[in-house]
């Protein structure tokens, strides 16, 4: 690859960070609304949480995915762009021109297909920690007095321990539990995040600046995840109940399987079930991220050029 950056990979491994702190507690609230059962709206679930396991109750496996997604979106920044680079430079595209909306399609499907490797694991744990304790799951329920969690519902003891029993009882693949429907949930999603993102900052830039503002940065960035987050929903519903399915028993068999259960048990609005709290969240977290990342691609530029003068 022509000219592959780093920068990008470690500008991503900061946004990532930021944007695990800010979204964490809505990551919490979503996963309860799409997977369990009993909280009705996003309001309800809030004060629900709050009631029964007071504020760490939000922060429930964050620990997880703040050291993974640090990675995982420095992956994410890194492979869209320099793929983005590589293939403007492979079809001569003129650098002062706005970018390709088939160049920018190509690098965020690209990106959310390899996303997956890593994310797949970190999204299982998270949601299997996030669920662990959840009480109204109507399995549990039922076989309450078989399970010999119905004492204490606590099956995992951290990111570490779930890891280890997953592997433990379903083999590596266990891992990728859901890793069908995230596939179907990435690969539109990035296009939806990264394209939007692209063109609004582009938008937004005044014709004597060259790069966006600060503010321009976070407006685009806030727009671009609740637009991709939005649209997602209806995969990451599946995608959330195929991963916590496991914890306390397993009733679907794939994605297909999950989608028909799930409609026929809940009708067509289970699919966009979390999506208020999914674009609430998609907000902070994406402008904090995109905001991060460019502000470090400029500070480390700004480094590289104070010490080659």
């Amino acid at each position: 690859m022509g000219n592959f950056q780093m920068d990008d990979f470690v500008a991503g491994c900061l946004g990532g960070a930021s944007s695990v702190i800010v979204g964490h507690p809505l990551d919490t609230v979503k996963a309860r609304l799409q997977v369990g059962k009993g909280y009705g709206n996003t309001f309800n679930c809030i004060f629900t949480i709050y009631r029964n396991e007071h504020v760490a109750g939000f922060y429930k496996g964050m620990s997880f995915p703040l050291a993974s997604i640090s990675v995982y979106n420095s992956v994410v920044f890194g492979v869209f762009s320099n793929t983005q680079r590589f293939i403007s430079e492979h079809w001569n595209r003129s650098p002062g021109n706005s970018p390709y909306l088939l160049d920018l399609t190509i690098a965020s499907s690209l990106t959310g297909f390899i996303s997956v490797g890593i994310g797949g694991p970190v999204d299982l744990v998270k949601i299997r920690l996030q669920m662990q304790t959840e009480p109204l799951i109507s399995e549990i329920k039922s076989i309450k007095d078989k399970s010999p969690f119905h004492q204490n519902p606590t099956v995992y003891k951290g990111p570490i321990h779930c890891l280890t029993s997953i592997i433990k009882q379903d083999g590596f693949v266990g891992m990728y539990r859901g890793a069908g429907a995230m596939i179907l949930r990435d690969v539109p999603g990035y296009c939806l995040y990264f394209i939007p993102y692209t063109y609004l900052c582009e938008w937004l830039t005044e014709d004597c600046h060259t790069a966006p503002s600060a503010s321009s940065v976070w407006i685009a960035g806030g727009i671009a995840g609740a637009i991709s987050w939005g649209t997602a929903t209806p995969m990451d519903v599946v995608k959330s109940r195929l991963q916590a399915d496991g914890v306390h028993s397993e009733k679907y068999k794939g994605v297909t399987d999950c989608i028909v259960q799930c409609y026929n048990k809940e009708g067509l609005k289970v699919f966009f079930r979390g999506i208020s709290v999914n674009a609430m969240r998609g907000v902070p977290m994406s402008a904090a991220m995109f905001l991060t990342y460019e502000l470090s691609l400029k500070a480390m530029k700004k480094a590289k050029v104070e010490s080659d003068t």
